[in-house]
């Protein structure tokens, strides 16, 4: 994954706004007359607040990690997993699933990690399974919480604004003895409904939607890593345990897989191996 791909979220919501700006400026508007500071307390403190009530003040603590998340993004190089995994299987078939322990120390991800040790530890592979899923679940449980944040925030934002063009058509409502004040008042009301709903969907939704399609992948890469695992315990032949994994690799990255390494299928052939000893 390109550094390019992981800041689509920030170049997305910058996009969105210096659109919604850009328009306004085309048809004369000044952004200055979006600065309405009782518009903004409105929609921000009472989104916060209502949001707060609804999600819980542990889950909003953990909103700035959340914000990291969904502009960072995180790689994930399926087909590099893919290899890593291979290399275990071969290990394994050569020299036997208690050698894997002498890799342990070498491996960075963590599930991976607590997976080959379970199989260096001799764990029933239906257990491996089961400690494994679970731990995939609750990852995903995790990451659904930050996503619920965003989306609860995305769904009160526009009420907010509502609430707030109401009551400045309340206080245009108790003017209407001063005509000359009738037209900034009512461009203040509507303010609140546009600060609501651009805040609900050029970021809350889009973040909330980020970090759930982050939590897919991650999951996504978790099962590879699961059944990779579990075909190298089963003494799989390396071969078939990559044919297997990669086929929960996406297509673009297969290809570019074969394209950096295009003699890697005629290299693992017995016959070029023959072949070059010949030679």
């Amino acid at each position: 994954m390109t550094r390019s791909v992981k800041a689509a979220t920030a170049i997305g919501i910058d996009a969105a706004i210096v659109g919604i700006l850009g328009a306004a400026m085309m048809e004369g508007t000044s952004p200055a007359a979006f600065m309405n500071m009782p518009a903004m307390i409105l929609v921000f403190v009472g989104t916060f607040g209502a949001t707060t009530a609804a999600s819980g003040m542990d889950a909003m603590k953990k909103i700035p990690a959340f914000y990291k998340i969904a502009f960072a993004g995180a790689e994930h190089h399926l087909a590099a997993k893919v290899r890593e995994l291979v290399s275990f299987a071969e290990k394994a078939r050569r020299d036997g699933l208690l050698a894997l322990e002498n890799e342990l120390e070498q491996i960075d991800d963590a599930f991976t990690k607590k997976g080959m040790q379970l199989v260096v530890d001799g764990t029933d592979p239906d257990l491996v399974r089961e400690i494994l899923e679970v731990e995939i679940d609750a990852m995903a449980l995790r990451h659904k919480e930050g996503a619920e944040v965003f989306k609860t925030a995305g769904g009160f934002a526009p009420t907010m604004g509502i609430i707030g063009t109401v009551m400045g058509l309340v206080h245009v409502l108790e003017n209407l003895s001063a005509p000359e004040t009738l037209g900034p008042a009512i461009s203040g009301a509507f303010i609140a409904t546009l600060m609501g709903v651009g805040a609900a969907n050029v970021v809350f939704l889009p973040v909330a939607g980020r970090l759930k399609g982050l939590s897919h992948a991650e999951v996504h890469e978790r099962n590879l890593v699961l059944e990779g695992i579990l075909s190298i315990q089963a003494g799989d032949n390396p071969r078939v345990v990559a044919e297997k994994l990669m086929s929960l690799v996406p297509p673009a990255e297969r290809a570019a897989e074969d394209d950096a390494k295009p003699n890697l299928r005629l290299a693992d052939t017995p016959n070029a191996e023959s072949a070059e000893a010949a030679a």
